[in-house]
């Protein structure tokens, strides 16, 4: 990836984060076995300051969309500390295979390790991690022969793969899911983080952006209903300049 390819990928500006629309099929960071990665590639978003950028959380491997990074040091410990205690909103798409009968609802279902050989593999767990995702139903089709329907996830806690486990849990796993039940050879995984809402300024309105539905979607989408996003000027403002002149005016490090 070039350093004008990963500009591209920006979605949202500012003097503390930024906010990239993570593709699909690339891994956030380096995994125990090396390889590329997304964060290899911070240093074309540095934007003037002196350190690159650095993760203020994950997105899997597969999943597209809203990736948040911090600045600087003091802007990731803030950061931190608003994903910990739940006070940044992460709103998902997912196209599922069959779907829910209704229109919405919550799923409350700990979660914790399959076993120690499978990594970050998650099963349900009475004795796990408390994990709760509220879900709605946005549209229902059919799409290459399959009965599908598009949510919309709310994840109330940060489990690993919360989402996944949890739709799959419910006899509805995620389109394309090589993990949790719904693999096809010829479907990417249909998960998008669409949304964050960060109240990153006390002061200040909160943040608000949206990444646009990825290519590898459109089609399921499309089936259930979904007529496109809009302009991407429309979706979510690009740079706040006056937060980034000053903080970059302040020599956070």
């Amino acid at each position: 990836m070039t350093p004008e390819e990963t500009r591209a990928l920006l979605l949202y500006r500012d003097g503390m984060m930024l906010v990239v629309n993570k593709p699909a099929g690339v891994a956030v960071h380096r995994g125990p076995k090396g390889g590329s990665s997304l964060e290899d590639q911070f240093e074309a978003l540095r934007f003037g300051l002196p350190r690159n950028p650095a993760l203020a959380h994950r997105l899997d491997r597969d999943t597209s969309g809203c990736l948040v990074l911090g600045r600087h040091r003091k802007a990731l410990e803030k950061l931190g500390l608003l994903f910990k205690h739940g006070k940044i909103d992460k709103t998902y798409w997912a196209v599922v295979v069959g779907g829910p009968e209704a229109a919405e609802g919550k799923i409350d279902l700990p979660l914790g390790r399959l076993d120690v050989s499978r990594g970050w593999w998650m099963k349900p767990d009475p004795s796990g991690l408390p994990a709760l995702t509220h879900w709605r139903a946005m549209g229902r089709g059919e799409w290459k022969g399959t009965r599908i329907a598009w949510l919309e996830l709310e994840p109330r806690t940060g489990r690993t793969h919360q989402l996944r486990v949890h739709c799959a849990s419910q006899g509805w796993p995620i389109l394309g899911d090589a993990i949790y039940g719904a693999m096809r050879p010829d479907v990417p995984l249909q998960l998008l983080a669409r949304k964050v809402v960060v109240p990153l300024m006390k002061a200040k309105a909160v943040v608000a952006v949206e990444a646009p539905a990825p290519p590898h979607m459109m089609g399921a989408l499309a089936a259930c209903g979904f007529a496109g996003d809009p302009p991407r000027s429309e979706m979510s403002p690009a740079i706040d300049t006056e937060t980034r002149e000053s903080a970059v005016g302040s020599g956070s490090s």
